[in-house]
């Protein structure tokens, strides 16, 4: 298949490789150095396992965004959004406001809400779980996408109970699946520098593998282009890979560029100024050669590539848009310029421009309806 492009033979052979099976560690770094005609065959390659695996079709999903709180005791350095309780713009809503929220993305057309906010001293698991009820008994066919690991973590040592206990607890209350935030890099030297008060990477595991166990649906991600090193990336997809084989509980991967404009740990010179382009295409690339049909979905994310750029890595490996979102305001307060709610027009005329079936699906990727010209 590659052998017209007049690649290096190394290259080439691993290519060749992965459009039967995945491709190991070693070999993906190898693909993470390439540039040039290297770096163009390994973006046609990814192109072609897409299309094998999952088609032409690029879905997103109707949903939106609430951040209930920006008031956190955590210490990330790549976070610009956390606020300190009683300084300006600090925030906390009520559970009403929340629910209210819920509802008028509901009436939206909204399939979906993503919930989630910071690590406030006062919270615990009972908060989430009536946060959780609230929203159910008023919106009872919702699907409700909340928590992420660290807040799982942080509730339930803050409620005195084990993992599982507060897992089996929220899943009762209304929660359908948890976001795969709160990963950066599965590496505890890099978390050291990057994000200290959070937790290790074998408790970031446990809590994901205890979901999956419970029944509890998860998404995982890999924040990358500050501290860490080419060979962080490959191993942190190889920890994601890993998980999978075990639990099959993750239903889609989404690699998130570093924001670092306003982030503390770029303004103290400690950080790079985020990743180039042609890095973020390494790494939708690579990781669909990596996960191969172990997990079929990755996500470009549009809050953080802009609209122009997430187009180009759909052609990377990519066959998700994401949600429509609205209220996105973690990435923003870092520097995104995007992340406001965006019709689904949009998303429509960015796929069909690309040559691609645009479809709405909902978050487990069920329920898929292609969309087609009237």
């Amino acid at each position: 298949m590659f052998e017209q492009l007049n690649i290096n033979p190394q290259i080439e052979e691993i290519l060749e490789k992965s459009m039967k099976t995945r491709t190991s560690k070693e070999e993906a770094l190898k693909l993470m150095e390439t540039t040039g005609k290297e770096l163009q065959a390994l973006i046609i390659a990814a192109d072609t396992r897409r299309e094998e695996l999952v088609g032409d079709t690029v879905t997103y999903i109707k949903n939106w965004n609430i951040n209930f709180t920006n008031i956190c005791t955590g210490t990330c350095g790549f976070c610009a959004f956390k606020k300190n309780s009683g300084e300006k713009d600090a925030y906390f809503l009520s559970m009403d406001e929340v629910v209210q929220r819920a509802k008028n993305a509901w009436d939206q057309g909204a399939v979906e809400v993503c919930i989630q906010g910071g690590l406030h001293r006062d919270i615990d698991a009972y908060f989430y779980q009536e946060m959780l009820q609230k929203i159910r008994e008023e919106l009872p066919e919702i699907y409700i996408h909340a928590f992420s690991p660290m807040e799982v973590y942080h509730g339930a040592k803050n409620a005195g109970i084990s993992i599982e206990e507060e897992l089996k607890m929220l899943k009762e209350a209304g929660l359908d699946s948890i976001p795969g935030n709160a990963a950066e890099i599965l590496n505890d030297d890099v978390r050291k520098v990057l994000c200290p008060s959070k937790m290790s990477t074998a408790e970031w595991i446990d809590i994901v593998e205890t979901a999956h166990k419970t029944g509890i649906p998860t998404t995982c991600t890999m924040m990358y282009g500050h501290v860490e090193e080419l060979k962080h990336r490959v191993e942190h997809l190889d920890i994601l890979r890993s998980i999978q084989e075990r639990t099959g509980g993750f239903t889609e991967f989404v690699p998130l560029t570093f924001m670092h404009t306003l982030t503390p740990i770029y303004r103290r010179g400690i950080s790079s100024p985020g990743s180039t382009g042609i890095e973020d295409l390494k790494v939708y690339a690579v990781s669909r050669l990596m996960f191969g049909d172990l997990l079929e979905n990755i996500q470009v994310s549009w809050v953080k590539l802009g609209f122009k750029f997430a187009q180009y890595c759909l052609m990377a490996g990519a066959n998700d848009m994401g949600g429509t979102l609205g209220e996105e305001n973690i990435s923003k307060s870092a520097g995104a310029k995007y992340g406001v709610y965006t019709a689904p027009e949009k998303f429509q005329r960015i796929i069909r421009n690309l040559g691609r079936t645009p479809a709405e699906r909902d978050t487990l990727y069920r329920n898929v309806r292609i969309l087609t010209y009237n």
